[in-house]
């Protein structure tokens, strides 16, 4: 598995979605929508937390769970 791959996947997804998808690595803050955005952030060993607001949030937040733990990266999601 490579990280272009996790990348291209989590990216498709969170697409799918109307909700704010946003991914915090440190102190930065990416718009999972963008692959340039999880370029430049998504890189192994960080802990991450997903934002997930918006009207399908909640399945929103299922489908990528799914990515993030087929990818094992390591991620929590914020209610």
């Amino acid at each position: 598995m490579s990280n272009n791959a996790a990348i291209v996947e989590l990216s498709q997804t969170a697409n799918k979605f109307r909700s704010s998808i946003v991914l915090q690595a440190e102190n930065k803050y990416i718009d999972v929508k963008s692959i340039l955005g999880l370029f430049t952030t998504l890189v192994g060993g960080h802990a991450y937390e997903l934002h997930v607001h918006g009207p399908d949030a909640d399945e929103a937040k299922k489908e990528l769970a799914a990515v993030f733990a087929k990818h094992n990266l390591n991620v929590t999601i914020v209610d």
